[in-house]
């Protein structure tokens, strides 16, 4: 069956104000916002924001799918992957979490094929968003310089050759760098 043989297309995401209206329920798209990602320090939620940052950065207006194998496309047309990790979690702590990125090789998927027999690396470039807040009461989600930014190319993540890396991996392949220095990193690292 060819993609036109498709009868079930889905269209392409649409980009919502939160100013919508729900029919038949007296509330609006930011309402269900608040509900849903009320903590921006959950791990689910966390993870979407540092994407967000990214296309931010790069100028990326291309509304994604949940299913696609990356999380940003520039405006260049390279494709990124984002992996956050923190400290602190949105839960009680005896002590600081491990940072880890996980999740770096995904079997690709298409509904039209399902998922691949492989795992691949399926990003140009791969960008390791770190939320550096060590006590609760300094931790902003809402303040992008308490987050540190480490951009690998695909060929180095994987030469690596892992699914995981650990902070102090990445930090022997790259150097931490600010919001501001993201953009011209990821256009670098795509370019190898």
């Amino acid at each position: 069956m060819t993609a036109d043989e498709w009868i079930h297309q889905a269209p392409p995401p649409e980009a919502l104000t939160g100013d919508e209206a729900f029919i038949g329920l007296d509330a609006r798209v930011r309402d269900f916002w608040s509900y849903a990602l009320r903590d921006l320090r959950s791990n689910t939620t966390r993870g979407i924001l540092a994407e967000w940052f990214v296309a931010r950065a790069v100028g990326a207006t291309q509304l994604l799918d949940d299913w696609n194998e990356y999380d940003v496309v520039t405006p260049s047309g390279l494709t990124v992957e984002c992996k956050s990790s923190a400290y602190l979690q949105a839960w009680d702590q005896r002590t600081h979490s491990t940072i880890t990125f996980g999740g770096l090789k995904a079997k690709r998927w298409t509904p039209q094929h399902g998922y691949a027999d492989e795992k691949t690396f399926n990003a140009d470039v791969y960008v390791f968003c770190l939320q550096t807040a060590r006590n609760h009461e300094d931790y902003d989600p809402l303040d992008v310089n308490q987050w540190r930014f480490y951009v690998l190319s695909r060929s180095t993540v994987s030469r690596l050759g892992f699914e995981s890396l650990s902070l102090k991996r990445v930090e022997a392949e790259a150097s931490a760098l600010h919001y501001a220095e993201l953009a011209p990193a990821i256009a670098a690292a795509g370019s190898r």
